[in-house]
């Protein structure tokens, strides 16, 4: 019974996935294309090494730096696999119009090389507590899990106030998605569905995108990074724990502005607006006007679809025409009688019928 109700719906699925692959760019399809075949070089175990990055091979004096870009390929599971289409697909859907393609794919290197970086340090630093050899050799990274991290951080920051769905604790929007995920990879690890990597590849790819979006992402204003209050690293946690982490991340930021790996904002103070003095922050205002446009943009398609789906028309914005009296105009508040013409010799006007005032007109 299940084997024939899959049978009818997979040529549904395949008609869906191809009529989505067709409305894309020409890298998610080669992406989509490369996961896709890569994952049958999964079932060899030299493939793996050759395109996995391994701490002990990537870090001197081995130093096979070629598998920060092939690690993100390879995926041993074939549900990974479904699930890296299906992010690149909403990528292409909705990042790729905001951002352009030239944006998307510098994103997705900029994540994917510095997952491999970050994760490589992170095994040799275990390394250097535990001494245990399995954790520069046994390890391998591989697979999308840190651009997964980064698309859900850009979801947030573009639309960060989309509700998801409700709970008897509260609302999930946006915002929450970062670290909802990054809680149930160690729930998947648990349970034996991913290894361990998979939790740190993710871990590593929220600080990653993050710090990119925040501080160095060029937009087309010309402006950096996305000083937002809405986006401070802060707002990835819940509110009981954000006071904490907020003193904790601004001491982190200004050691990086005083190491010059992050810039200091400038504030313009607008000393001339009639409320008062004004501050702006260059790279907030862009990104907030960004996210308000949207919620406008969707908020007026979903009252397009009401209107469609109820049947309304739109009154008609012509009026029937009237016979018009060579004695009176009609206007909005009624008729202007009209001015009797004076007569030769001072002889006598006769005296005009009184005109019944036109029907007021309503525009």
């Amino acid at each position: 019974m299940s084997g024939r109700i899959l049978s009818k719906n997979v040529p549904y699925l395949c008609g869906q996935v191809s009529a989505m692959l067709g409305n894309t760019s020409i890298f998610v399809k080669i992406i989509c294309l490369v996961v896709f075949f890569c994952y049958f070089l999964s079932f060899s175990e030299t493939a793996v090494i050759t395109l996995s990055v391994t701490p002990g091979y990537f870090n001197p004096p081995h130093f096979w730096i070629w598998t920060a870009l092939t690690h993100c390929f390879l995926e041993i599971h074939f549900w990974e696999v479904l699930v890296d289409i299906f992010t690149m697909l909403l990528v292409g859907k909705l990042i790729e119009p905001l951002w352009g393609a030239l944006e998307m794919v510098t994103f997705f290197f900029i994540i994917n090389s510095g997952v491999a970086v970050l994760c490589a340090i992170f095994y040799y630093i275990l390394y250097m507590f535990t001494f245990n050899t399995q954790l520069l050799f046994d390890v391998h990274i591989h697979g999308l899990s840190g651009y997964l991290a980064g698309v859900s951080m850009a979801v947030k920051q573009i639309m960060p106030d989309l509700i998801l769905f409700r709970t008897p604790l509260g609302k999930i929007t946006n915002r929450n998605i970062p670290l909802l995920v990054f809680g149930l990879t160690f729930i998947m690890w648990a349970i034996g569905m991913v290894e361990g990597s998979y939790c740190t590849m993710f871990g590593t790819g929220l600080v990653i995108s993050w710090t990119y979006l925040r501080f160095y992402q060029v937009h087309n204003n010309g402006t950096r990074g996305d000083m937002a209050d809405s986006f401070a690293f802060a707002t990835l946690f819940p509110n009981v724990v954000q006071p904490p982490l907020s003193i904790l991340s601004n001491l982190i930021f200004s050691l990086a502005v005083k190491c010059r790996i992050c810039r200091k904002p400038v504030r313009r103070y607008d000393v001339g607006a009639p409320t008062g003095i004004t501050i702006s922050i260059p790279g907030a205002e862009s990104q907030d006007s960004e996210r308000r446009r949207q919620i406008a943009l969707r908020a007026l398609s979903e009252r397009l679809s009401k209107n469609d789906a109820s049947g309304s028309q739109w009154p008609s914005m012509e009026e029937p025409e009237k016979s018009s009296s060579p004695t009176s105009i009609s206007v909005e508040s009624g008729s202007i009688p009209a001015t009797p013409s004076p007569s030769p010799h001072g002889a006598p006007q006769p005296e005009q019928p009184a005109q019944k005032p036109a029907q007021e007109s309503l525009i």
